[in-house]
């Protein structure tokens, strides 16, 4: 078995995209539950209307990054918002980033360079939740990364989350940093599905899902997104050779 840490974040839109995202999670949620894959929420932050503005989860089962490693990047969706009064299809977005989870011993992270603060929680808990101090924020000095976790009542639970988050952070800082010397070194772009490329389209007027990578269309999106994804990741890994 293998583990990925996912990152779902509200892009352009502002309320609808935290919609979006929050269909993005439940869509991957389902396709988990299908999998029989293990799914646990590190860190949210909720919006007005009940969506995620950001949302960490980790992924643990078999062929967990096997089956995920392509849904990084922009998400694009294509509707009619509820708050939209005049029936008129806005575009909104949302990214995802994947990432293998990985041993916090391979990344070095000195104490001394963290400040770790405690805060009362206010994440899905409900009552009980707000009357304990137990949410974990973590700012690593060096590079001046802040992640947080109050999902878990439990104190030692969300410092451990957050640690997972600032590791996560930091070694995909180092990545990036690897990827711009490459880039400098070979002058030219490199392809690798960055969150900054728009790698799907969700048309929920036409039911439609593309993607753009393998220029690929379905007509069952609302199949789709209730987590009936094997269709899209079988042609994805056979058209994309990495």
């Amino acid at each position: 078995m293998d583990s990925i840490l996912v990152e779902i974040r509200a892009g352009v839109g502002g309320e609808e995209a935290a919609l979006f995202a929050r269909d993005l999670f439940r869509m991957y949620q389902k396709y988990a539950q299908s999998k029989n894959w293990q799914l646990n929420v590190l860190d949210s932050s909720v919006s007005d209307l009940g969506g995620f503005k950001e949302i960490i989860f980790s992924l643990k089962g078999e062929n967990v990054f096997e089956n995920m490693r392509f849904e990084g990047g922009v998400h694009r969706v294509q509707r009619i918002p509820k708050t939209e009064k005049g029936n008129r299809i806005h575009t909104s977005t949302a990214s995802v980033a994947i990432l293998p989870q990985i041993e916090l011993s391979k990344i070095e992270i000195k104490p001394q360079d963290l400040k770790i603060e405690i805060f009362k929680s206010s994440g899905p808990g409900g009552q009980y939740v707000n009357k304990r101090e137990t949410g974990v924020r973590i700012t690593h000095l060096p590079t001046g990364i802040v992640v947080s976790s109050q999902e878990s009542r439990n104190l030692h639970q969300n410092k451990e989350n957050a640690m997972k988050i600032l590791s996560w952070r930091i070694f995909n800082l180092q990545k990036e940093k690897e990827e711009l010397k490459i880039l400098e070194q070979r002058r030219q772009q490199i392809k690798n599905a960055e969150r900054s490329e728009k790698i799907r389209t969700y048309n929920f007027p036409q039911n439609r899902l593309t993607d753009h990578r393998i220029q690929k269309s379905w007509y069952n999106l609302d199949e789709i997104i209730e987590g009936k994804l094997d269709p899209v990741i079988k042609s994805l890994k056979n058209k994309i050779k990495n």
